[in-house]
């Protein structure tokens, strides 16, 4: 947030545990990340939480389905990976941050 506020960004956070994200949501940051070249798998974080699930990372890899990704993420919000950046129909994962930028460039 700090990056994007020292560039002066206008951008929006979504308490997405507060008020979870619908399948319908979810469907459109996947179609976002893929036009960005990213996989329906890497919106998954494999830490400690989905460990404790015994969640098969296989399953969850980069070659995981969409709907079995939604269906996770309706069910575990937290195994979402975040901050994710959208814009004009193109989105990233911000892990590093320094990864926002890119959406913003384009």
């Amino acid at each position: 947030m700090d990056l994007l506020r020292e560039r002066d960004v206008e951008f929006d956070i979504i308490e997405y545990l507060e008020s979870p994200l619908s399948g319908d949501v979810l469907g459109n940051i996947l179609d976002a990340l893929g036009a960005s070249g990213a996989t329906a798998g890497e919106l998954v974080r494999k830490d400690k939480n989905f460990k404790e699930l015994g969640l098969d990372e296989a399953k969850y890899s980069d070659a995981a389905d969409r709907e079995d990704v939604i269906a996770l993420l309706l069910e575990n919000p937290n195994l979402m990976q975040r901050p994710i950046a959208l814009r004009d129909g193109h989105a990233i994962i911000g892990r590093p941050s320094s990864l926002v930028l890119q959406v913003l460039e384009d």
